[in-house]
C-alpha cells in the first residue's frame, strides 16, 4: 500500500443557515428515519433465517449508514464555528461574502464563500477552502486575482462585494 499524506481538514466555519440545515438533518435521521429502519429490521428478524433475509440484511446495512452519518454530524457540529455577523471591515472579502467577479472576457459570475458543509455549485456557493476563495480572501473591489487551478490559470477582477444570506442579484 502506498503512503499518502493526510488530507488537510476543512475550515470549521459555517453560516447560521448551514448549521440549521445540519441540525435538521441530524434530527431527521435520529428521530424519524432511524426508528423506522429499526422497526423494519426487528420485523424482518422475526421472519426466521437471517442469512437469506434481504429485508434484514439491507435494513442492517441502512442502519449502519444512518449511525455513521449521525456520528459524523454530531462530531462535526461540535467542531463548527457559526459565523453569524459580517466582518468589521465589509470592504474586504471574508467568510460569508457574496463576491461579483469579471473574468478576462468580461463575463460576470457571483460566488458566496461558505463552509465545506454548505457547498452548492448551482447556487454559486463555494468552499472557503477552494483555490478561488483562498485567492479572494482579503481582496477589495477593483482588485485583480489570479487563480491557479487544475485547468490552468484564470484571471478575475472583483467588481462587487456584499454580505448577507440572500444573493444580491436575486
Amino acid at each position: 500500500m502506498r503512503w499518502r499524506p493526510p488530507t488537510p481538514g476543512s475550515s470549521p466555519y459555517i453560516t447560521p443557515a448551514g448549521a440549521a440545515a445540519l441540525h435538521a438533518e441530524l434530527d431527521q435521521l435520529w428521530r424519524r428515519e432511524r426508528p423506522q429502519v429499526t422497526a423494519q429490521v426487528q420485523a424482518a428478524a422475526k421472519n426466521g433465517d437471517r442469512s437469506e433475509n434481504g429485508d434484514y440484511i439491507y435494513g442492517k446495512r441502512r442502519l449502519r449508514e444512518i449511525d455513521r452519518r449521525i456520528r459524523y454530524l454530531r462530531h462535526r457540529l461540535e467542531a463548527l464555528i457559526v459565523v453569524a455577523e459580517p466582518p468589521a471591515d465589509c470592504g474586504r472579502v471574508r467568510f460569508g461574502a457574496w463576491v461579483s467577479l469579471r473574468d478576462a472576457v468580461d463575463a460576470a459570475v457571483i460566488y458566496r464563500l461558505v463552509g465545506a458543509d454548505e457547498i452548492d455549485p448551482q447556487r454559486g456557493w463555494i468552499s472557503i477552502d477552494s483555490p478561488l476563495a483562498r485567492a479572494l480572501l482579503g481582496r477589495a473591489n477593483g482588485d485583480q486575482v489570479t487563480v491557479e487551478g487544475p485547468g490552468g490559470t484564470a484571471d478575475y477582477r472583483v467588481v462587487g462585494l456584499t454580505y448577507g444570506e440572500e444573493n444580491p442579484t436575486a
